[in-house]
């Protein structure tokens, strides 16, 4: 019973992510039955034609998008706390969220501060996540670079700190010459939003996360190897150097391409890693995977239905929701006496 306890909590797991599925597309402003969405999905026979408006063009690709943001962030946030062996550690250390940032924010800000432009309305989002994309590839390409030269995994942490401070300051500097259009345009878009994308970005963002996976799949048994630390991982066979690029790639492209598409979305990249070390209770990474990811879908689903605030026509930023979530885990996580035993 105990060996195969870890797959039936990776069951139970799946059937959470469902359930929280069904209730964030059956919340909001109307709701509708969870009944009536699976009709409608499977058979086309909904009771109203604007519910099969609300629902296909709006709250299922958000749902999907919650899905995807919730399994890269999570993903990425593993890999990082796995490699640099730190338990704080995040999707956003080397910089690479940030430098999707700084895209969006040259793409919103710079006409405005040096007087090139005014903004009238809101950006196509189109344009929104390619900037976000073209900033993040940027960044990671400037990590590969130093990776290259620096051989020490904590002076790449440090390195990517910085990356993410000076991007910060760079996008603070914007700000601040910028005009008040622009700079609530900019506003809005860092407090992130899982909606207003359409299908076709929702499949990119879907491929892009699927080529992320991979080399996480690949990898899985040189991270279970760095649990002990770069020395022992040799002895193993494992080529840190090597798993140092894949995990740069993979975190690049599962978080990059999540900021770029959906905004900066805080704590459930440090968060759900966590999470699923308590509910498992095993630092093997064939189940830390898999179960992070399924976490990771499923509170960002919740949050989105907490930030929908049913029966309202307003809704939260989901910046602010997840983190009123996470904080308090990563807090608790803090003050636990055997955190430091995890890594």
């Amino acid at each position: 019973m105990q060996k195969n306890s870890p797959f039936l909590l990776l069951s139970a797991a799946l059937i959470l992510l469902i359930l929280s599925f069904l209730l964030n597309v059956s919340l909001g402003s109307v709701s509708i039955s969870p009944n009536e969405i699976l009709s409608g999905i499977f058979t086309g026979d909904w009771t109203k034609a604007s519910r099969e408006q609300i629902i296909v063009n709006y709250r299922l690709p958000k749902a999907l998008v919650a899905i995807l943001a919730g399994i890269g962030l999570s993903i990425s946030g593993l890999q990082m706390q796995t490699f640099f062996r730190n338990p704080l550690a995040g999707p956003f250390v080397l910089g690479i969220s940030s430098g999707a940032g700084l895209g969006v924010a040259i793409l919103m800000l710079a006409g405005s501060a040096f007087g090139l432009s005014t903004f009238g309305g809101a950006i196509n989002p189109w344009a929104i996540a390619i900037a976000g994309t073209l900033g993040a590839s940027l960044v990671l390409l400037t990590v590969s670079l130093v990776a290259w030269k620096v051989k020490d995994s904590m002076t790449l942490l440090i390195v990517g700190l910085m990356f993410g401070s000076a991007v910060s300051a760079i996008i603070s500097v914007l700000s601040y010459f910028s005009g008040a259009e622009a700079l609530k345009l900019f506003t809005m878009w860092s407090m992130g939003s899982l909606g207003g994308l359409v299908w076709d970005q929702v499949w990119i963002l879907g491929l892009v996360i699927f080529i992320g996976i991979i080399p996480v799949i690949a990898s899985i048994k040189s991270y279970n190897g760095m649990l002990l630390g770069e020395s022992y991982a040799k002895s193993m066979g494992i080529n840190p150097d090597r798993l140092r690029w894949l995990m740069i790639l993979s975190t690049g492209l599962l978080a990059g391409s999540v900021t770029a598409f959906c905004g900066p979305i805080a704590f459930i990249g440090i968060a759900v890693p966590h999470l699923a070390r308590m509910v498992w209770k095993t630092s093997d990474h064939r189940f830390l995977f898999p179960a992070s990811a399924l976490i990771g879908g499923s509170l960002l689903l919740l949050c989105d239905a907490v930030g929908q605030l049913p029966g309202s026509a307003q809704t939260l930023p989901i910046n602010a929701v997840t983190s009123l979530v996470g904080a308090p885990i990563v807090i608790s996580l803090v003050l636990r006496k055997n955190f430091s035993k995890e890594f």
